[in-house]
C-alpha cells in the first residue's frame, strides 16, 4: 500500500510515517517511481508504535523493543535486554514526575504567599 492509504488506515499524518521511517521504526520499498510502498504488516507496526510513543518511550527505545511486542504494542516477548531498558525507562520517568511535583509544589507556595 502506498504512504495515503497507510495514513488512512491508521489515522497518522504522512509527515509522521515518513518520520517514523527515517527513525527506523517503519520500513518501506521503493517503487521504480520512488513511491513508498508499504507491505500489510505497516498498519500493525504503526499501531505499535503509537502504542509506544502513548506510554512515553522515545524512539530510540521504541526501536529497539519494537521487535519484542505483541500485536497490539501493550504486551511483550521479553526478548534480550528489554526488561532492563524498560525498568530504566520506568526509573526515568518517575524521575521526571517527581521532579515536576517538586516544581508543582514551587509554583502552588508562589501563588499561595501572593
Amino acid at each position: 500500500m502506498l504512504i495515503g492509504e497507510l495514513s488512512r488506515h491508521t489515522g497518522v499524518s504522512t509527515r509522521l510515517l515518513r518520520y517514523y521511517e527515517a527513525q527506523g521504526l517503519l520500513e518501506a520499498e521503493r517503487g521504480p517511481n520512488g513511491y513508498r510502498a508499504y507491505d500489510a504488516d505497516a498498519v500493525t507496526t504503526v499501531r505499535k508504535v503509537r502504542a509506544l510513543l502513548a506510554a512515553g518511550l522515545p524512539t530510540e527505545v521504541i526501536r529497539v523493543v519494537l521487535p519484542c511486542t505483541g500485536e497490539d504494542g501493550t504486551a511483550f516477548d521479553w526478548c534480550a535486554d528489554i526488561r532492563e531498558l524498560m525498568l530504566r525507562e520506568l526509573a526515568a520517568t518517575d524521575a521526571r514526575i517527581d521532579d515536576l511535583h517538586r516544581r508543582r509544589t514551587t509554583l502552588a507556595g508562589y501563588l499561595a504567599g501572593s
